[in-house]
């Protein structure tokens, strides 16, 4: 049984720093924030997820808790492409709202 203890410890500590994963999440963050998602209250909250696992991540590596940092960054990059998406969909409603004003300006002035 001491050994099977001995053995996950020493597995947990071979796990290697999740760097791709990190700089993957942290490049999605800057996009959806890029992107307008600070703006929208839907995005933004899910923008404030993934910033927050990020930083949990950060400490985790640092503590050497690689694995559950690889667990925790692959929630933030999927809270981030969340936030990215919803930033996206906004600014094309946005977009749309806007050529259909023009489009009854236009047919108004007729």
């Amino acid at each position: 049984m001491l050994g099977v203890a001995v053995a996950s410890v020493a597995c947990a500590g071979s796990f290697p720093p999740p760097s791709e994963r990190l700089s993957s999440a942290e490049a999605a963050s800057r996009s959806a924030r890029e992107m307008g998602a600070e703006k929208d209250p839907k995005a933004a909250l899910y923008l404030k997820y993934a910033n927050e696992q990020i930083d949990q991540s950060k400490a985790l590596i640092a503590a050497g808790e690689n694995r559950r940092a690889d667990e925790i960054l692959s929630r933030a990059s999927a809270d981030a492409e969340l936030a990215l998406q919803l930033a996206k969909e906004q600014t094309m409603r946005a977009a749309a709202k806007e050529a259909i004003d023009k489009l009854k300006a236009l047919r108004a002035g007729k």
